[in-house]
């Protein structure tokens, strides 16, 4: 027995738009534990007052150095105990893009991982940042707590997540060599992806490429997770994704965990 904690994540492609398309609503219905924000695009500063923080919540902001860009935020009803904002690496870190909070039971990592479409040389950058980001899931399973990471990872990991994989093989995001590096967070760390836990049907998506209309087709990608340690794979409850929820390119994903 245990707390139910319930946990959501999502890519909002701008905080201040998404907050004028009935957000603060969409909290208030939903109410998780914990929500993970991803591509907030705001400075603490520019926040709307409603958001700074929401009502109920305790808000952590890591917001990039360059103005509209980028940005994570989790916000939790309790407030962590610890809170580690970056990966300790300059050229990642000026981006705002890892935020690491401590629940008690378990560490949560809110990522919004790198695209890497818009050439070599950023692909590389993605490369990098995946590679620093496994290191520090590594010393946090050191610790000894539970960990859990979530957000916008840039990749779909089997082509049972996107729509078609002869097309998007040839994409950054569905590219073998991005790819292995789930096959390593889940084979070489032992991490569970929560949703196949429960769910190994097709069609499961959560992203939509907005410039051709492909939500309205269901021409998507799953790049939106819960990853759970193997220690906390048994307190995993269910996993969902949340596809009628708009506003953004993405859609919100959840899990709902047990905790002592």
């Amino acid at each position: 027995m245990g707390d139910r904690l319930r946990l959501l994540s999502w890519n909002v492609n701008g905080i201040r738009a998404v907050f004028k398309k009935d957000f603060l609503p969409w909290l208030a219905t939903e109410s998780p534990d914990v929500l993970c924000l991803q591509e907030t695009k705001c400075q603490v500063p520019q926040l709307p007052p409603e958001l700074a923080p929401p009502p109920g919540y305790h808000a952590e902001w890591f917001c990039g150095d360059r103005p509209g860009y980028s940005g994570v935020a989790t916000l939790s009803k309790v407030k962590p105990a610890r809170v580690v904002k970056g990966l300790g690496i300059q050229k990642f870190d000026f981006e705002g893009r890892f935020l690491e909070t401590d629940h008690g039971t378990f560490t949560l990592c809110n990522v919004y991982f790198p695209n890497g479409g818009s050439g070599a040389e950023r692909l590389a950058y993605k490369h990098e940042f995946y590679a620093a980001a496994l290191e520090r899931l590594k010393s946090l399973q050191k610790e000894g707590k539970g960990v859990v990471v979530t957000g916008d990872f840039n990749i779909a990991h089997a082509e049972i997540d996107v729509y078609d994989p002869a097309k998007c093989s040839k994409i950054s995001g569905f590219l073998p060599e991005e790819r292995v590096w789930l096959d390593r967070l889940t084979g070489e760390l032992g991490f569970v992806d929560a949703l196949r836990r429960f769910d190994a049907s097709p069609q499961k998506y959560t992203w939509w490429d907005q410039r051709t209309f492909a939500r309205k087709r269901n021409d998507g990608w799953r790049i939106d997770y819960h990853f759970v340690s193997a220690d906390l794979s048994s307190r995993l409850e269910s996993a969902f994704i949340l596809p009628d929820v708009t506003g953004s390119d993405h859609c919100p994903v959840g899990v709902v965990l047990t905790v002592p």
